[in-house]
């Protein structure tokens, strides 16, 4: 009964910023202690994470991605957000939701995925 679900753009443009709503039915966000994160996966390669929020309310982010990134969570809707800034093609990827944290093959839920397509 608990289920994930991603939404937001398709297709977005080099420079701008993505927005993808995580949306979380049958379980809270704030319920201790799992965390939900964002995954995602280019083409043609593994996934790679991009950070998680607690249920705290504290996040953690990918190094490599840190400077760019911004995930936050709106309880009263139980969805969590994720921001991804100045956007090139390289940012393509399906991206998905997911409750867990560290080894992302032992994560235990899974969104189906958003296809993110970087173009102008």
């Amino acid at each position: 009964q608990v289920q994930l679900q991603e939404s937001g753009p398709g297709l977005v443009k080099p420079s701008q910023t993505l927005s993808l709503t995580c949306n979380v039915s049958g379980y809270s966000l704030t319920t201790k202690y799992y965390y939900w994160s964002w995954i995602r996966q280019p083409p043609e390669k593994g996934l790679e994470w991009v950070g998680a929020i607690a249920h705290s309310g504290g996040t953690s982010y990918n190094p490599a991605l840190r400077r760019r990134t911004s995930i936050s969570r709106d309880t009263s809707k139980n969805q969590f957000t994720l921001q991804v800034s100045s956007m090139t093609p390289e940012d393509t990827a399906v991206y998905y939701c997911a409750r867990g944290v560290g080894d992302v093959r032992n994560y235990d839920l899974w969104g189906q995925g958003a296809q993110v397509i970087v173009s102008s």
